[in-house]
């Protein structure tokens, strides 16, 4: 699909945003080659596992969304005029940038982030600035888990992009602060499928309270509206 040229944000964040896309790109080679004993599982449609114990080798690496998972996002955030937003795996802030901008556009408010690693976090802060839009982010450090219990402003939006295995303890963490219509995205829907299996079980289970929508973008978008 050809994307349209006019860029969603201002020139700053969009020039930060191909400098971190185009050092995304080049390591795609790389991360794929860490599963390839899985490729007959992705042929088949049946996704791939991310093994926790081998999480440290991608503590250099990128795994963020590309160019049109970022508009979408960015799009979806002004769309819904998020202004609390939350991010569980901010990584190297590609995702922040976008979110941030929308927060901003929408008139002010606060993107919270959340990543594990020391290094990480630093690189995430530095490409915040560079982008000009530190003023609307918190990048907390730390265990995910932990470091989200504390929110100050029910939730209009929820990323779940982190570890996959823990999507559903994030969302479950965010869950009391999520205002009635809050928008949940969940990266990798359908790279990781196995292992988001319990959370789609959860937001599909009329009790819990959520509808939702699963989207062909990428390695898929799953999409989840909080019921009054």
């Amino acid at each position: 699909m050809q994307l349209p040229t006019q860029p969603l944000v201002d020139a700053r964040a969009a020039g930060v945003l191909d400098r971190l896309h185009r050092a995304a790109d080049a390591q795609q080679l790389g991360i794929a080659l860490r599963f390839v004993s899985q490729l007959p599982s992705l042929m088949f449609g049946k996704g791939i596992r991310f093994d926790p114990a081998k999480e440290h080798v991608f503590d250099d690496k990128y795994i963020s969304i590309d160019c049109e998972q970022g508009r979408l996002l960015y799009l979806l955030a002004r769309a819904t005029g998020a202004r609390h937003v939350v991010e569980f795996g901010t990584s190297f802030g590609v995702s922040t940038i976008y979110l941030a901008c929308a927060v901003r556009d929408n008139g002010g408010g606060k993107v919270i982030g959340s990543e594990l690693l020391m290094s990480k976090t630093a690189k995430a802060r530095s490409n915040l600035e560079e982008a000009g839009v530190a003023q609307w982010v918190e990048v907390r450090q730390g265990d995910g888990l932990q470091t989200l219990k504390r929110l100050d402003h029910p939730v209009d939006f929820l990323l779940l992009d982190g570890f996959p295995g823990l999507a559903l303890d994030a969302l479950k963490t965010v869950e009391p602060n999520l205002r009635p219509g809050a928008l949940i995205v969940v990266d990798d829907a359908r790279l990781f499928q196995r292992d988001l299996k319990p959370l789609v079980a959860y937001l599909d289970e009329p009790i819990n309270g959520y509808r939702t929508a699963e989207f062909p973008i990428c390695d898929g978008f799953l999409l989840a509206v909080r019921n009054p």
